[in-house]
């Protein structure tokens, strides 16, 4: 057993939510077994972008991605938050 990374893509609620301000928010809810390993911006249309964060979390001790993504889909600028793919490290 070792560590996975955990991809995933958020949405912002408008193209008028701050993505650095979003990004710091994320920081902060990331739950503590899983740890931040880089956020970036991915354009998707008409000046609307998403964020694409990664984290690295242990893949044993019954933690599931599912829950990082659902602490970052609880964030008030966020609309959404998918897990898009999820790989042993």
């Amino acid at each position: 057993m070792g560590e996975a990374a955990v991809r995933m893509k958020v949405m912002p609620v408008s193209t008028d939510v701050d993505l650095k301000k979003l990004a710091e928010e994320i920081k902060k809810v990331v739950p503590s077994f899983a740890r931040l390993h880089a956020i970036e911006e991915m354009p998707i249309a008409f000046g609307l972008k998403a964020l694409i964060v990664v984290t690295i979390m242990d893949d044993k001790g019954g933690r599931s991605p599912d829950e990082i993504e659902e602490a970052v889909r609880k964030l008030p600028d966020v609309e959404s938050a998918e897990v898009e793919e999820v790989g042993l490290l």
